[in-house]
């Protein structure tokens, strides 16, 4: 059954590409959401429509959860729901860069179980379904074994080296990022960085396939106080998300300043 999932969101994430791409060649026109939630596209809501349309045609008792769609908490009730980004890295995406992607993920009572991250613009698909590895077109991937902070290739937005978010001095770590919180997690998987992570409050579509993708390529994924997260919350949100291998993701715990509440930061 999983991997008949793995195969309907493999096919959906490609037709999510051919839309994505057909727009990303026009004018890529933005408009910024209410309350600062980020820009939207006319990419992103066809892509939503299309893809709420298939999936759940597919799979109608499955519940739904995406950032271009009005949430509805029937979802809640579902023992299993889609959680989809249709283009995440969309400020990307209107740059005319590459690092966005189609992400879209099923979780079951609380975890992710398949999912699928696309790079449109570099061809690449990241897929993963739960116990069975994680894969890179076809090929399995495993995250780095790097133990050691200092030195250490960590994707992260600059915003995270703030000295509220580090009990200590911040480890000489290299500093690298790409726009969608999908694909840095995938990255890490693959073992192209060592590590990444977020202390801010994410939307459970940014991370909930990299999640997946990431453990089952050997990562250790939990969030800032270093919980596995759960997803399909009333609130779709995780308290921040740390992804490394299991003795670099220890000692990015051990020097983060976890106990901070969000509050303050």
């Amino acid at each position: 059954m999983l991997e008949n999932d793995l195969s309907l969101l493999q096919d959906a994430a490609r037709a999510a590409a051919a839309i994505a791409l057909r727009h990303f060649d026009g004018a890529r026109l933005a408009i910024e959401k209410p309350g600062g939630q980020g820009p939207v596209t006319a990419a992103d809501l066809e892509i939503d429509r299309m893809l709420r349309a298939e999936l759940t045609a597919a799979r109608p008792e499955y519940g739904w959860l995406s950032e271009e769609s009005e949430d509805d908490a029937v979802r809640l009730g579902a023992r299993r729901v889609f959680i989809v980004d249709p283009i995440d890295g969309t400020r990307a995406f209107v740059e005319g860069g590459k690092a966005w992607s189609n992400v879209i993920a099923v979780a079951e009572q609380g975890r992710v179980i398949a999912a699928v991250v696309m790079l449109p613009r570099l061809d690449r698909m990241y897929s993963a379904v739960l116990g069975q590895g994680a894969f890179c077109n076809g090929r399995p991937i495993q995250v780095s074994r790097r133990s050691g902070l200092d030195g250490a290739r960590v994707l992260l937005n600059r915003t995270q080296l703030a000295a509220k978010y580090w009990r200590q001095d911040m480890p000489a770590f290299e500093l690298h990022f790409r726009s969608s919180l999908a694909y840095r997690m995938c990255l890490t998987a693959e073992g192209k960085f060592d590590a990444m992570l977020t202390f801010r409050d994410a939307w459970e579509w940014d991370i909930a396939a990299g999640d997946l993708i990431a453990r089952e390529a050997g990562a250790t994924v939990t969030d800032r106080t270093g919980a596995a997260p759960v997803f399909n919350n009333p609130l779709p949100q995780v308290a921040g998300v740390i992804a490394a291998g299991p003795v670099l993701h220890a000692e990015i715990l051990a020097n983060s300043a976890s106990a901070i509440s969000e509050d303050r930061r």
